[in-house]
């Protein structure tokens, strides 16, 4: 079993920045590549970013590229989105994922079947 658990949600204004953490703990950590999802009031949960444990290939979704950075730290079993130039619709629940099914090695995964743990997510909110 694998338990993911995310920090660093807050308040912030728009135009700020944050770093969100998710770190993992439980069996033999490798999975093939972690991800982060959001969820705002009322929509469905969307990708945001993945990266590959193994390789660091990376995926962003278009609303992200140039201001959210996807990163890992194999030593310490964590992930991190550091998240820049924030907007109001960047408000939302944010979840951590661990998808341990093996891939091509280039391949990023971006949809939640293709994930296996979830965290309990992290609330951020950006005031306009």
């Amino acid at each position: 079993q694998v338990q993911l658990v995310e920090s660093g949600g807050r308040l912030v204004q728009a135009g700020g920045s944050l770093r969100l953490s998710c770190a993992a703990s439980g069996r033999t950590f490798s999975p093939y590549a972690m991800g982060w999802f959001r969820q705002a009031p009322g929509k469905e949960r969307d990708f945001v970013a993945a990266v590959t444990w193994s390789a660091g290939y990376t995926a962003y979704a278009d609303s992200v590229k140039a201001r959210f950075t996807i990163s890992r730290d194999n030593a310490r079993n964590t992930v991190y989105l550091q998240m820049n130039s924030l907007k109001s619709e960047d408000t939302a629940v944010y979840y951590c994922a661990a998808g341990l099914r093996r891939r091509s090695s280039s391949y990023v995964p971006s949809n939640e079947p293709e994930y296996d743990y979830w965290g309990q997510g992290t609330q951020v909110t950006v005031s306009s």
